[in-house]
């Protein structure tokens, strides 16, 4: 999408002409569907006619009713006319959409792996391809907005929006937020982009969605801005705040994070929406208002231009707030101004309509869908193979595929995307495993187990007494937010909850049972979180970390499973052992002991750790070396690094470069992701990767948040080889 730096001459004379309540209506939004209360299309049509709104959402988001794609076309169609055609100005409307992983609130849509299982690939051009077809994917259904990239970094892996994320990292969360950003953007259609939760929301109280994050600004600086600078040194269009409270501030209320940081510090030029009924809970949940006019008055002075589900009652409480003298007109014309260059940016004032039969052949296509396979493919994360136990022989007699996500679609895709099978177009673990076996292997399926209910275990310990192998998937299913909602997912308690990590009794019972008929098999984790299994990792030779693998994701399990793919997923966030490890994480802080280092349990003891993920080829590290001794400030560090396919087959490599400062002033991680890519060796070869580090990458942040070049000792870590370099003074 081509921006445009200036304000367009057309801009200002349409601001000149409008009326207050019409600046106040392009700053309003509404919805189609039932949250709290339903809206119709009717409803939707007629504040586009009678009150001017700016933006409608009718589809694309869980509570709509309207999910077929030639259905939403012409509702898109049919809003527009209306805004052009029977409004004063003529004003088209914005349609934003949550199209986090993919179009996938859409019928005939490309769903992708959600961004956990897209972050074990670390392929920044794999992520720009996916954020190109999710634009191009969104326009075709009459949407110029997405809700995304994903910018959290989550540290709490209890939390129930954490496979949104791109793990705990926040260089690795940086990278492929800025690369689906560069995606969208390049894509050949005018959709805009809207990071999100600024500033900081994947640390919550307890893990509990939208709970308070009291942090330090050292903190706040170092772990969960780092991704939002990136995405707005990429020109993203828009920014949307966290519901939570940062250090007692809610982040829709707050002038100093929405203006002074985000604007005043990091440069952001575009527009502020809320998320979804995020200004209303500044009074109905944070309490720091009392009425919805003072939350509107805070918002909007705080910094947020638009009120996503404002409807009529904040268009009226703007005209009140300006016509009572408590808010300067030329705050309304700045949002109102932001909001109108958007829509000249995206296209809409050139032609607002979408053709039907080009929408039709531009959803799910081959070539997109390929796309979603490949990066099901290159997430697929091998935890364990004890004994070279995967990948199975594709001629095996008889296989047994149990487990509630062997042959469950909804769950499969995860949440965000449409939860009723029908509705879905994929491929099954089951489905694909029946693709890529033997004609003559006879595949027996025993669900064995619900996702936290029992279902015919004998039928599936029979049936695996007489297979020759066993693939057992177990996992979380199809959820939002808290692990809702319950019409979906049942009662707050049920599993999976952020009080749990660990199977539930049910799919341990399963797993227990396979296990103990001396079955070859392998367990496929397909969940939103990293799993606490120590007694899986203890028992089952074979384990793969699949994520939330998409609607094709079942053929590239299958594929893993069998051998046609090699794996080469790299964990992007640390699985504990239990609930009572947490927290745990590859950055964190060094301490001291107090009666020494062997009366503490270790700090970073996880399941797996960060960045751990093995091939069916084993890969040599040789020479990791620094171009010099000793580097100054606002330089590079070369590093370089040779990776040997030491095994008897073809693979791909992540090679993951860690840093460190031995000594610095204030207290610093004791390492983190600093670089990584992705080769392809064949057996035998042997390559050299060569990394250029920017020195700031070792800044030490402070109390106050600032970063500084400090000199001393730089350590670098590539597997378990280490170099250093000494950093000095000019």
């Amino acid at each position: 999408m081509t921006q445009i730096d200036e304000t367009d001459d057309h801009v200002e004379t349409l601001l000149d002409e409008m009326t207050l309540r019409e600046k106040a209506g392009q700053l309003a939004g509404t919805y189609v569907g039932t949250l709290e209360e339903t809206r119709t299309l009717d409803d939707a049509e007629e504040m586009v006619r009678e009150d001017g709104i700016g933006f409608v959402t009718p589809f694309g988001y869980g509570a709509s009713p309207h999910r077929d794609s030639a259905e939403v076309v012409e509702i898109a169609n049919e809003l527009q006319r209306i805004a052009t055609e029977e409004t004063r100005l003529g004003i088209p409307i914005l349609i934003p959409v949550d199209a986090i992983h993919g179009n996938a609130y859409v019928e005939e849509t490309t769903v992708f792996p959600h961004n956990l299982g897209v972050a074990a690939a670390r392929d920044r051009d794999l992520v720009e391809q996916i954020g190109a077809v999710t634009a191009t994917e969104v326009a075709a259904t009459g949407s110029s907005l997405t809700y995304g990239p994903t910018c959290d970094v989550v540290r709490d892996p209890r939390w129930g929006r954490t496979f949104e994320t791109f793990g705990e990292s926040p260089y690795l969360c940086g990278e492929l937020a800025a690369a689906k950003a560069r995606g969208i953007h390049r894509a050949p259609v005018d959709v805009a982009a809207m990071a999100k939760h600024f500033p900081a929301y994947g640390e919550p109280e307890r893990g509990e969605d939208a709970s308070p994050v009291d942090k330090s600004l050292s903190s706040l600086y170092r772990d969960f801005l780092p991704p939002f600078e990136k995405v707005v040194a990429e020109g993203i269009e828009g920014i949307m705040p966290s519901y939570n409270s940062i250090n007692g501030e809610p982040s829709h209320g707050s002038n100093y994070w929405l203006s002074q940081i985000l604007r005043d510090e990091l440069g952001f030029d575009g527009y502020v929406a809320s998320d979804w009924n995020g200004i209303n809970m500044l009074h109905q949940n944070h309490r720091v208002t009392r009425t919805q006019r003072e939350s509107v008055f805070r918002s909007f002075t705080a910094g947020v231009d638009v009120h996503s589900l404002g409807e009529t009652d904040h268009i009226d409480h703007i005209v009140s707030l300006v016509e009572s003298g408590d808010l300067d007109e030329s705050v309304v014309d700045t949002a109102v101004r932001r909001v109108l260059q958007l829509k000249t940016d995206v296209g809409l004032f050139d032609d607002p309509y979408v053709d039907a039969a080009e929408s039709a052949e531009t959803l799910g296509t081959d070539d997109n869908r390929t796309v979603a396979l490949d990066a099901a493919r290159k997430s697929m994360t091998l935890l364990k193979n004890d004994e070279g136990r995967l990948p199975f022989d594709p001629e095996l007699d008889e296989l047994l595929v149990t487990g509630p996500n062997a042959d469950e679609l909804t769950h499969q895709v995860g949440g965000w995307s449409l939860k009723e099978a029908d509705e879905l177009d994929g491929t099954t673990i089951r489905e694909g495993i029946e693709s890529v076996v033997s004609a003559d292997t006879a595949v027996t399926y025993e669900r064995g187990a619900g996702i936290d209910e029992s279902d015919d275990l004998d039928a599936a310990v029979s049936a695996a007494e007489d297979a020759d192998a066993a693939v057992v998937v177990l996992g979380e299913n199809w959820y939002l937010h808290e692990f809702g909602p319950q019409d979906v997912n049942g009662p707050t308690e049920r599993f999976p909850n952020r009080a749990q990590l660990t199977l539930p009794e049910a799919q341990q019972e399963l797993l227990e049972a396979i296990i103990e008929t001396g079955t070859p098999t392998a367990l496929v984790l397909v969940s939103g979180r990293p799993l606490a299994v120590s007694w899986a990792a203890e028992h089952v030779d074979a384990i793969v970390q699949a994520y939330y693998p998409g609607a094709d994701g079942g053929r590239a399990v299958a594929e893993t499973l069998f051998g046609e793919h090699n794996p080469s997923g790299k964990l992007p966030i640390s699985v504990p052992r239990s609930e009572g490890h947490l927290p745990v994480r590859h950055n964190y802080l060094p301490h001291p002991h107090p009666i020494g280092p062997d009366e503490h349990l270790p700090s970073y003891d996880p399941l797996w750790a960060f960045g751990h993920g093995l091939s069916y080829t084993t890969f040599e590290y040789l020479d990791l070396s620094v171009s010099a001794e000793s580097v100054v400030e606002d330089s590079e560090i070369s590093v370089s690094v040779t990776v040997e396919n030491t095994g008897n087959r073809a693979g791909e490599e992540v090679v993951q470069l860690f840093g460190g400062r031995e000594y610095s002033s204030v207290v610093t991680p004791v390492e983190e992701l600093i670089d990584f890519t992705r080769i392809s060796l064949a057996s035998g070869e042997e390559t050299t990767v060569e990394f250029d580090v920017p020195t700031d990458a070792f800044d030490v942040v402070h109390p106050d948040g600032t970063s500084r070049f400090e000199p001393g000792t730089l350590s670098l870590r590539c597997e378990s080889l280490d170099a250093s370099v000494e950093a000095v003074e000019h």
